[in-house]
C-alpha cells in the first residue's frame, strides 16, 4: 500500500523528511539555504520545522517508533 493512502505511513514519511532535512542543513547549510522558494523550498521549510520544533519532532519520532514496533 502506498504511503499516501495509509495515514501512519504518511506521518512516518513526513517525520523522516523533517529529520533528514534538518540533519542535512546541520551538515551543509548552503545546500538548503539557496533554495528557499519553489519546489525545493519544501526541503528548506522542513529543515526549519526540524530546527525550531526539535523537541516536538523528537517526541513524535519516539512515539512513531513505539507505534510501529509494538502495535503492528
Amino acid at each position: 500500500m502506498s504511503a499516501i493512502f495509509n495515514f501512519q505511513s504518511l506521518l512516518t514519511v513526513i517525520l523522516l523528511l523533517i529529520c533528514t532535512c534538518a540533519y542535512i542543513r546541520a551538515l551543509a547549510p548552503k545546500l538548503l539555504d539557496k533554495n528557499k522558494s519553489g519546489i525545493l523550498g519544501i526541503f528548506w521549510k522542513c529543515a526549519r520545522i526540524g530546527e525550531r520544533k526539535s523537541p516536538w519532532v523528537a517526541c513524535c519520532c519516539v512515539m512513531m517508533a513505539f507505534s510501529i514496533l509494538f502495535m503492528q
